[in-house]
């Protein structure tokens, strides 16, 4: 059975217009899926057939309706499904398309969106920025939860710093999420930590790096390495600068035990 995107913007929004579209697919025993409004002003609808001829006369019809414009139609992507899902689009980079952006209001999307990458088996390299306490680490967390994917921390600065050295048993499994910080990996001189970080690079699995510009700096990978990055501020204006992440590093560092002050949500 195949499934399409489907997604119009409206012209003149007259009563009965999406009862149209709808009887309209039903004759052609096309299968509404979910729907909703995407944005000012469009629509989005996720559609199933048997037969992809009838998804073909649907949409030959309804490009000749003067009260819509459609402006999307394909195989769904992950952004499509978040769209209908959550009722407005990830914000992408117009220069840079595996960037994305959110903002705290937005953790939901933004668990959904990478519990989406994490269902998918095979090399991920994710990277997230984002102010100290904004919720990378908590979205992370989630996301792997959502996917039903174990979490591994090699470092961390979740509730106390964490720099881990070796794994343990099922832990080097391709099927984990591995997780650090690029800020305190690349400040340690802890050469255990480094060779870990190293084996796990290599290995075929989703790896999630927080302040991946950090990262790059002391090591051999570059941005242009990354599958994805993700950022993520309190407000849409906020500048992401790493001199407040450094000092928040370096306090934790010299006070490893110093209670929340080390949580990074």
């Amino acid at each position: 059975m195949g499934e399409w995107y489907f997604e119009y913007e409206i012209q003149v929004n007259r009563p009965g217009l999406l009862g149209d579209i709808a009887s309209l697919l039903g004759m052609l025993r096309v299968n509404i899926v979910s729907i909703n409004g995407v944005d000012e002003a469009r629509r989005g609808m996720l559609l199933k057939t048997e037969n992809d001829e009838t998804i073909q006369r649907f949409i030959s019809i309804v490009s000749t309706m003067e009260n819509i414009h459609v402006t999307k139609f394909r195989e769904p992507k992950v952004r499509d499904r978040l769209a209908v899902r959550h009722g407005h689009y990830i914000e992408r980079d117009q220069d840079e398309r595996n960037t994305f952006r959110f903002v705290r209001d937005e953790l939901g999307i933004l668990v959904d969106f990478m519990a989406e990458l994490f269902k998918k088996d095979g090399h991920k390299l994710i990277g997230i920025r984002g102010m100290p306490r904004v919720g990378k680490t908590e979205s992370v967390v989630a996301a792997s939860v959502c996917a039903n994917k174990k979490w591994i921390f090699l470092s961390s600065t979740m509730i106390k710093q964490t720099i881990r050295n070796q794994l343990i048993g099922d832990e080097f499994n391709a099927n984990n999420i591995f997780i650090l910080d690029g800020a305190v990996t690349r400040r340690t001189t802890d050469e255990r930590h480094q060779q870990l970080v190293r084996e796990v690079m290599s290995v075929p699995a989703i790896k999630v790096i927080e302040h991946p510009d950090l990262f790059v700096q002391n090591s051999q990978y570059k941005i242009e390495d990354f599958d994805y990055i993700i950022e993520l501020r309190h407000h849409p204006d906020e500048i992401i600068t790493y001199e407040l992440v450094e000092k928040n590093e370096m306090n934790i560092q010299n006070n490893p035990f110093g209670g929340f002050g080390g949580f990074d949500f």
